[in-house]
C-alpha cells in the first residue's frame, strides 16, 4: 500500500489515476450508477461506478480510479472510472447506520458495540481531540523542563490510604491496582525535580454517575523547589493552555491568570447566592461547583476557577497545611464549566511531618515505610496535580456522560468489550 493516496490528499491529484483504500461508508444505488463513499483515516471520498450493486457498508475495499473535479460532489471532487476490489469479505451490517450524521442508538448500545461505533466520524473525532490534548500537555511540560515518566500500576498498598482500590492476586500475594502515581512521582522529584506521567489509574468507587469511571487516564505532574501551591497552579495553567492550544477548534480560552477563591470564601458565596448554608462541610457538592463556575463566568469572564484551601480533613495525609490556617490546606481544585477537573497542591516534604500526619490520623507508618524513607534522604518543597483526560474531553465537547470520552469505558457495571 505504499502507493496508496489518502482521501485528504486527493485535491493534489486531480486528473490523475490513483489508488485509495478504506471502508465503504455509504452506498447509494441509482438506476444506472452507484455512488460509493469510501472512508479512510483522513476523510471521505465519493466514488462513481457505472451500474448497480457494489459491496455493502463497512466492507474494506481498494479503489483505482481517476480523480475528477466536480463542484457538486462532496469536497468538490470524486473518483470516476473506478476499479473496486475487496480487501476482506463483504461486511455484515453493523447494528446502527454509521453513515448518518449522528448515531441514533442509545448509549449502552453504542458502548456494547464500541469497536464499530468508534468508526463513526463524530465519535472518532472525540478521541482525536483527546489525543491532541495529551500532545499539548506533553509539549507544555516538556517546554518547562519536565521529564516524562512511567510508574508501576501494580502496588503493594493503597496509594492514598483509602479503601477505593482494586485488590488483585500477585503470584499468591495481595496487591492492588494503583489509584494514582502519587508516591512515585513525589519520589522522582528527588531525581528529576520536575516529572509528569500520562497513564491509567483505577478507582474502586461504587459510583454510577455520568462523571465517574473505574479506570481513567490521569495526566499527572509534580515539581520541586516551590514556595507554595500557587507555583503548582501556575504550572497547571500553562499545561491547560497547552492543551487548549492543541485543539483550537474547540474554542476554549484559558485566561492569563485563572481567578481563584478560597474554600471558606466559596462557602460564604454559596450561602449568599443559593440560600443554602454549606459552611462546615469539608467538600463542595456538584451543585455548588456549578454555581461557583457560573459565578466565575459572570464575574471574571472565565470558564476556569481555582478553589484553594480545602479543609485538611478532606485531603490526603501528605497534603501541606496552611501554616496560618492549619485547618485548611495548601491545596486546590480547578473547576471547568461546572465540574472539578484537576486536584492538586503542595505536599509535605519533611520525614517528621509525615510521621506526625499519619499519627494524627491514627494510622501506622509501617505500610508507608518505603514511601516515607525517601523523605529521610532530603526532599525539596514540592507539589503537583492530577487531571482526568476523560473529564477534560467531555467538558470540552459538551458530552453529557464521561463514558462518551472513554474508548472502552470501565465502571461498576461494565467490564466488556
Amino acid at each position: 500500500m505504499i502507493s496508496r493516496v489518502l482521501v485528504a490528499d486527493l485535491p493534489r491529484h486531480v486528473g490523475e489515476r490513483v489508488r485509495i483504500a478504506g471502508w465503504v461508508h455509504r452506498r447509494r444505488q441509482l438506476k444506472s450508477v452507484t455512488f460509493v463513499v469510501v472512508r479512510d483515516r483522513s476523510g471521505l471520498a465519493q466514488v462513481v461506478a457505472a451500474g448497480s450493486g457494489g459491496p455493502p457498508e463497512e466492507t474494506v475495499v481498494e479503489v483505482e480510479g481517476l480523480v475528477t473535479a466536480n463542484p457538486q460532489a462532496p469536497g468538490g471532487l470524486e473518483v470516476t472510472e473506478p476499479s473496486i476490489g475487496l480487501l476482506s469479505e463483504p461486511a455484515k451490517p453493523p447494528p446502527f447506520d454509521l453513515y448518518r450524521p449522528s448515531l441514533s442508538a442509545a448509549l449502552p448500545t453504542v458502548l456494547d458495540n464500541a469497536a464499530l461505533a468508534l468508526r463513526h466520524p463524530r465519535l472518532k473525532e472525540v478521541f482525536t481531540i483527546a489525543a491532541a490534548s495529551v500532545a499539548g500537555f506533553r509539549s507544555a511540560l516538556d517546554g518547562l523542563g519536565f521529564t516524562e515518566t512511567h510508574t508501576p500500576k501494580i502496588v503493594s498498598s493503597a496509594t492514598e490510604s483509602g479503601a477505593n482500590v482494586f485488590g488483585i492476586d500477585y503470584f499468591g500475594k495481595r496487591a492492588f491496582l494503583a489509584q494514582s502515581p502519587q508516591f512515585y512521582k513525589q519520589a522522582l522529584v528527588g531525581v528529576f525535580e520536575r516529572v509528569y506521567e500520562v497513564g491509567p489509574v483505577f478507582r474502586a468507587e461504587p459510583h454510577d454517575t455520568a462523571r465517574h469511571l473505574a479506570q481513567y487516564t490521569s495526566l499527572d505532574a509534580e515539581l520541586g523547589f516551590i514556595d507554595d501551591h500557587h507555583d503548582v497552579m501556575t504550572v497547571l495553567r500553562e499545561a491547560i493552555a497547552g492543551m487548549a492550544a492543541a485543539v483550537p477548534e474547540t474554542g476554549v480560552v484559558v485566561p492569563e491568570k485563572i481567578p481563584e477563591i478560597h474554600f471558606a470564601d466559596a462557602q460564604e458565596l454559596i450561602a449568599r447566592l443559593s440560600g443554602e448554608d454549606p459552611r462546615g462541610e469539608p467538600d463542595l457538592a456538584p451543585a455548588h461547583e456549578r454555581l461557583l463556575s457560573d459565578w466565575a463566568l459572570r464575574t471574571h469572564g472565565s470558564e476556569f476557577l481555582f478553589v484553594t484551601g480545602y479543609p485538611m480533613a478532606k485531603r490526603p495525609f501528605y497534603t501541606h497545611p496552611d501554616p496560618e490556617r492549619p485547618a485548611y490546606s495548601r491545596s486546590f481544585d480547578l473547576l471547568f464549566r461546572g465540574l472539578e477537573l484537576v486536584t492538586g497542591g503542595q505536599r509535605l516534604h519533611r520525614h517528621a511531618a509525615y510521621v506526625a500526619a499519619l499519627a494524627a490520623r491514627g494510622e501506622s507508618a509501617e505500610p508507608y515505610r518505603d514511601y516515607l524513607g525517601v523523605f529521610a534522604h532530603g526532599m525539596p518543597p514540592h507539589g503537583g496535580f492530577a487531571l482526568g483526560l476523560e473529564r477534560w474531553t467531555a467538558r470540552l465537547l459538551g458530552l453529557p456522560n464521561v463514558r462518551q470520552a472513554a474508548l472502552f469505558p470501565r465502571d461498576s457495571h461494565r467490564l466488556t468489550p
